[in-house]
């Protein structure tokens, strides 16, 4: 009998193509074509010029816990509990939020610094997750 996996993110003209990066291992970040600025989560239109043109780079995976939780319930099939989930300051200036594997919840500090890997399910989905720093490349 088959196992029930992870809840798979509904994907759109805006996002599909950042999950297209996580599937071929790289975590990227857009970038506005006309000033530069970078954005997380993608979307259509910069909040800084309103430009409908960007492209992307790839991120360092580096940066340091903002903040995070700890998920007990509800617990959904698919998942291993409890879930850590953390904001992380990237050192390329913007936030994210994943998860946090690797780390006993009780270690979790606010400035931990993390980096980031892709992670894939059983069933072939890929998706990036933070683990404490040991200078490991994504």
């Amino acid at each position: 009998m088959a196992t029930t996996g992870r809840i798979k993110p509904p994907l759109g003209h805006d996002n599909k193509w950042w999950w297209d990066q996580v599937a071929a291992g790289t975590l990227a970040l857009q970038r506005c074509s006309q000033c530069h600025t970078l954005r997380h989560p993608p979307r259509p239109m910069c909040g800084e010029c309103q430009s409908l043109s960007w492209d992307s780079i790839p991120a360092s995976g580096r940066g340091t816990v903002a903040s995070f939780t700890i998920l007990h319930h509800p617990q959904f099939p698919g998942y291993q509990y409890p879930l850590i989930i953390v904001l992380v300051d990237l050192e390329e200036g913007l936030r994210i939020t994943a998860g946090l594997s690797d780390c006993d919840p009780a270690d979790v500090a606010f400035d931990m610094a993390v980096e980031a890997y892709i992670h894939e399910d059983a069933d072939g989905f890929r998706i990036p997750m933070f683990r404490p720093a040991t200078g490991r490349k994504i």
